[in-house]
């Protein structure tokens, strides 16, 4: 389900905006809503993300911390297997 670069935009996106409407998200990964409303049909299958209805409007969340737990844990083993200092790792030198 992740392997697919537009779904882990879509599950950014929503991390940081906590809930999208379909041309919203459509905007922030660069896709055309109706290919970005493809892609969030297969994450509600999967059960990653969760809608609610506004009048005409659906937005788009993730169903919970788990999903978002699973991509960021993607992108950090992703980070890791390029070689060099991952980019997370400097976040936690600046604490230092």
């Amino acid at each position: 389900m992740l392997a697919d670069a537009t779904r882990v935009r879509i599950i950014l996106a929503l991390q940081e905006a906590s809930e999208l409407s379909v041309n919203s998200l459509a905007d922030a990964v660069g896709k055309s809503p109706a290919a970005v409303s493809q892609h969030l049909a297969k994450l509600r299958l999967a059960r990653i993300v969760s809608t609610r209805q506004d009048g005409q409007r659906v937005f788009y969340r993730l169903d919970n911390e788990h999903a978002s737990r699973l991509v960021a844990d993607a992108i950090f083993q992703a980070e890791h297997s390029l070689g060099g200092t991952p980019r997370h790792h400097h976040a936690d030198r600046a604490s230092e």
